[in-house]
């Protein structure tokens, strides 16, 4: 099973503002991205030289946080009630 499978049975309560941040300014100037490698869910993606960021489908595991050595991205939990349901994937 690929985990693009995995990942499509997974049940989200969606707030409508976003737990995760990125200061644009810094995700502008950085070269590596790192953030784009390490999501296991894709939600950061480049679109013409740019960072996108979608937190719809967000695992909330951090790995954004974690490998932003340049400090831009500012991560929290969803507000309760939010977020992924794990018992569904």
């Amino acid at each position: 099973m690929k985990i693009e499978d995995k990942l499509a049975v997974n049940k989200y309560d969606i707030d409508r503002d976003s737990h995760v941040r990125l200061n644009e300014e810094i995700c502008h100037s950085c070269a590596d991205k790192r953030c784009v490698w390490v999501c296991p869910a894709g939600c950061f993606t480049v679109l013409e030289g740019k960072l996108m960021f979608g937190f719809e489908g967000c695992l909330e595991c951090g790995s954004c946080r974690i490998a932003c050595e340049k400090g831009a991205v500012d991560w929290t939990l969803p507000g309760p009630g939010f977020g992924i349901c794990y018992l569904y994937g």
